[in-house]
């Protein structure tokens, strides 16, 4: 009596693994290619240039009296940034950046225009809810200040 020889699934299993492992190898690196990542500015190389004039403007604030603050008031959908007392008679310029890391098209600088008490609202209502970065960069009678402030909205 002759037997017939038994197949076996396993060099089937094999291939059909290595198949679906390459389809998924392929698939992810689709994914990765069509991602953008905007962490970083399209202008980096310029600012890191100015990085020491930075440092000279955030010891300038290290070195106030009262802090400049910048807090988010989430009741009324309101950022307020708070000049202290000091800064009181001087002729006031500069910018307040908002930088959304995740997501480059969403940035946008605004004017630095404190009212009376040497604070400025702004409102956060149109706003994408997430993770920010203030920057308040400005000029008191010539010396530069610089304020970075993390929020999240």
């Amino acid at each position: 009596m002759t037997t017939t020889p038994t197949r076996t699934l396993w060099p089937y299993a094999i291939i059909t693994a290595f198949l679906l492992f390459g389809s998924y190898i392929g698939y992810m690196v689709s994914q990765t290619m069509r991602t953008t990542v905007d962490l970083v500015s399209p202008n980096y190389y310029q600012q890191e240039l100015v990085y020491q004039k930075r440092m000279e403007s955030v010891a300038h604030v290290a070195a106030l009296p009262v802090a400049v603050t910048v807090t988010h008031e989430a009741a009324v959908s309101q950022l307020q940034l708070q000049l202290p007392p000091s800064f009181a008679g001087k002729r006031l310029e500069g910018q307040l950046h908002f930088f959304r890391p995740s997501d480059l098209q969403l940035d946008f600088t605004l004017p630095l225009q404190p009212d009376s008490d040497l604070a400025q609202r702004i409102s956060t209502q149109k706003m994408v809810s997430g993770f920010w970065r203030v920057r308040v960069d400005f000029t008191a009678d010539g010396q530069a200040y610089f304020v970075e402030k993390d929020l999240t909205i």
